[in-house]
């Protein structure tokens, strides 16, 4: 696998900025959940770095989580990655009071930070309505951008408007967490 196409990992010596972040375990289902096929592999996955037994009430370290994201995208792939966050709506606490994409794609944010605790900079998904159908989502969070890609499309396909045949997303070039920067952007239009 091609090392630019890796995601971001912290520099060896540097300090961690997510060492006192933690994570709940029913979001963590959702890795398991998005890997259908090879669940048995992503427990293993997960308990080599220490989330193990996975338990939905549990918290568990940030870096545990991202450290599984960086082996399961080097072993098995980027599409798993966005499999995965395709599942994290069915298993990740999110608002209730969700009815349409813009409540939809706020409620990302929303729920990364009711699903996070231990430090208040851990980045997030910033929204933001360009015209009356389209809109940008600024991701400056540590996970990888395909988790992302397969997170937005879900809440996409989930509300996409009725008068909508399609909702399209583009990952926009200019920024990339691949690449080292310090965010993604995705230009949704419907």
């Amino acid at each position: 696998m091609d090392l630019k196409t890796r995601p971001p990992k912290a520099e060896p010596g540097t300090s961690d900025p997510f060492a006192n972040s933690q994570i709940v375990g029913q979001s963590i289902l959702a890795i398991v959940g998005g890997m259908e096929v090879v669940q048995a592999r992503a427990l293993r996955i997960l308990a080599e770095f220490g989330i193990s037994p996975l338990k939905a009430d549990v918290w568990y370290p940030m870096t545990a989580l991202l450290n599984s994201f960086r082996l399961i995208f080097e072993k098995i792939g980027p599409s798993t990655v966005r499999a995965i966050g395709r599942k994290i709506p069915e298993n990740a606490h999110f608002p209730s009071d969700m009815d349409s994409l813009e409540k939809g794609l706020r409620s990302i944010d929303v729920a990364y930070h009711m699903n996070h605790r231990g430090t208040d900079d851990i980045g997030g998904y910033h929204y933001d309505q360009t015209d009356r159908r389209s809109a940008r989502m600024v991701c400056d969070n540590p996970y990888p951008c395909d988790l992302d890609l397969g997170l937005i499309e879900a809440i996409c396909d989930r509300f996409r408007p009725k008068d909508a045949l399609w909702v399209r997303i583009e990952h926009d070039p200019k920024t990339c967490r691949r690449r080292g920067d310090s965010s993604c952007t995705y230009n949704i239009a419907w």
